[in-house]
């Protein structure tokens, strides 16, 4: 279980590291590393079952020091979006660079996320 700025990290290797925090009601993973297949999407979908699971609706995935995304990673993403709307609970995206940015275009996803670069404005975004 993750506890409030405790990395959780991935047996394997120091491919991705997930810290999760909160502001307000929202809850904020700040992802490091490789968002890749096997690594990085497995720890993503951990961390956000278990904050779902557990009650939480609205979070923030924060990729501002993910360093590469593969296609399991862009999946992920996805995924995350899907498993938080079964349960009734809202995922957007935070310092999305250029290369997922690309990604999500190519794969024509752009508008399935909300995006944001600026913290304080996406926690603002649940309230309205």
């Amino acid at each position: 279980m993750l506890g409030a700025g405790r990395p959780w990290r991935e047996p394997q290797g120091e491919h991705m590291e997930i810290s999760k925090r909160s502001v307000g009601d929202v809850t904020i993973f700040d992802l490091e590393g490789k968002l890749t297949i096997g690594k990085g999407d497995v720890a993503l979908r951990d961390a956000l079952v278990a904050e779902v699971e557990g009650g939480g609706k609205t979070i923030i995935i924060n990729l501002d020091k993910v360093t590469t995304i593969d296609s399991s990673g862009l999946g992920e993403l996805i995924r995350s979006k899907v498993t938080a709307t079964s349960h009734q609970a809202e995922v957007k995206l935070l310092h999305v660079n250029i290369k997922a940015r690309k990604l999500l275009t190519m794969a024509q996803l752009v508008g399935v996320f909300e995006m944001f670069d600026d913290e304080e404005l996406a926690v603002a975004s649940f309230s309205e």
